[in-house]
């Protein structure tokens, strides 16, 4: 070093504050969905919460949200559609005057064996992977563009445990999941340093819907690999996504949350 010069040091860490930020949740009107809108209401943000069709459990998502202090919007999105993510994400920007947090929550599943081969028709996988992976793209890419021009943002999604091991409601729920693992330290690549992108895989969340519809052998699985013997925390999940909200230096990554799944 030259005399007279100074090291420039560590560059800041892009720590962002919770409070007062704006979260677009989507499947808000789900039982993971509501618990994650719930769970960034205790951290004191705003958020939009989507749904497909039920609108009650949408605005009963946005209630538990005003009641902790917060201020919330239910909004339709159907995300399998190639229009609507982009103009959800517009639409939810301009409501609250930013939009900090995507949290690509939303998936459909049916119940298939593995071994069914047959019923596992050309039109479920289209759908399936219209919904659970190119609608989180998209929204991705739309709540991109607001987060860049604010230089700063967080995006988390929603994996499965089924996306890291062969074993799940179906065949191409674990692909859409594997390849949503893989968007996540994509997207990490291409939205550095600005955007952080993570990943959260739960495992399985028993009382919820999306677990009534796996067939009984998957679950039966899923609770005897569990080292805890027992279905993971839908509240332990809400507060990860919290936790990579939060986070200033982790993106790119995947955080099974599974009550110790040990085949993974």
């Amino acid at each position: 070093m030259n005399p007279g010069t100074q090291s420039a040091g560590p560059k800041e860490a892009n720590r962002m504050e919770l409070a007062g930020r704006v979260a677009l949740v989507t499947g808000g009107s789900g039982d993971l969905g509501a618990a994650i809108c719930r769970a960034l209401a205790r951290n004191k943000m705003d958020v939009a919460v989507t749904y497909a069709g039920e609108k009650e459990r949408a605005e009963r998502a946005v209630s538990e949200v005003e009641a902790a202090g917060c201020r919330a919007w239910a909004v339709r999105l159907d995300q399998s559609s190639s229009k609507e993510p982009d103009e959800v994400v517009a639409a939810a920007a301009q409501h609250f005057g930013r939009l900090d947090v995507l949290v690509n929550n939303a998936a459909w599943n049916i119940g298939i064996p593995f071994t069914d081969l047959d019923a596992l028709t050309p039109e479920i996988w289209d759908r399936m992977y219209a919904t659970n992976l190119r609608g989180p793209y998209l929204l991705a890419r739309a709540a991109a563009r607001s987060m860049r021009e604010q230089g700063e943002g967080r995006i988390v999604n929603i994996g499965s445990i089924g996306g890291l091991y062969p074993s799940s409601s179906s065949i191409a729920y674990s692909c859409t999941k594997a390849a949503l693992i893989h968007l996540t330290r994509c997207l990490a690549v291409a939205l550095a340093p600005s955007v952080l992108v993570n990943c959260v895989a739960p495992g399985l969340i028993e009382g919820t819907r999306m677990a009534d519809r796996l067939p009984e052998a998957v679950r039966a699985g899923a609770l005897e690999r569990a080292v805890l013997r027992r279905g993971a925390s839908i509240d332990d999940i809400a507060e990860q996504v919290v936790t990579f909200c939060r986070s200033d230096s982790t993106t790119g990554q995947v955080l099974p949350v599974d009550a110790g799944g040990v085949f993974h």
